[in-house]
């Protein structure tokens, strides 16, 4: 397989302290990554530094062969889709959170809709269209996140800790939910995670932080 993400001398400091440090890390196309390590590790920092959202001190992030910093932000952050612990819901019905990103791509009305049920089918949410997101439980609401990010189409899909705000009964739903839908996506996916269940079962291989640096038992 080709990498699809390239990271090269990756220094990232917060507080004056060195928080990440990655000499080389290779993500291959459409691989499920787990990141694994202690609380501290880094993990989120990394999700967010491959999101374009911290800036590194130093490095390099290469996306399918070209350098983020030529693409330049918004280019890069298109063909990213980061889904956060919180799934961060606007007040609005599910439906409108959806489809929201497409609108502001301008993607036309017939088009949103046919992608908005698609997904919604999907993730077994369909029922749901008219509610309004403040009333939906931990785990539909991380199903309309995740419906929120694949309507894009994202070449990397990155999930910072997605299961663990839910319930036992919701997070094993929807970790056996993805372990289905990922393969069929073809989507490069890397998700954060303290629970090794979740390893076993959604992960093809996992990375190992612990103090920002990558631990050599690492398989990448």
């Amino acid at each position: 397989m080709t990498a699809l993400v390239e990271i090269r001398d990756l220094l990232v400091h917060r507080a004056g302290r060195p928080v990440l440090e990655i000499e080389r890390l290779n993500i291959e196309r459409g691989r499920v990554l787990a990141l694994v390590g202690p609380n501290g590790a880094g993990k989120s920092t990394l999700l967010l530094v491959l999101a374009r959202l911290i800036k590194p001190e130093r490095g390099a992030i290469i996306l399918n062969g070209q350098s983020a910093t030529e693409l330049g932000d918004r280019v890069y952050r298109r063909r990213i889709g980061l889904v956060m612990q919180d799934p961060l819901l606007l007040n609005m019905s599910v439906y409108a959170n959806i489809a929201i990103g497409l609108r502001y791509r301008c993607v036309s009305g017939s088009e949103t809709a046919r992608l908005v049920k698609a997904w919604s089918i999907r993730l077994g949410i369909e029922h749901l269209q008219t509610r309004n997101a403040a009333t939906l439980s931990g785990g539909e609401a991380q199903r309309v996140a995740l419906a929120r990010v694949f309507v894009l189409r994202p070449e990397l899909l990155l999930l910072d800790e997605p299961f663990s705000g839910l319930d036992k009964k919701a997070r094993t739903e929807l970790l056996l939910d993805l372990k289905a839908l990922l393969p069929t996506t073809g989507v490069t996916t890397l998700f954060s995670t303290h629970d090794d269940r979740e390893v076993r079962v959604l992960a093809d291989t996992k990375i190992e932080l612990v103090d920002g640096k990558i631990q050599p038992e690492s398989s990448v």
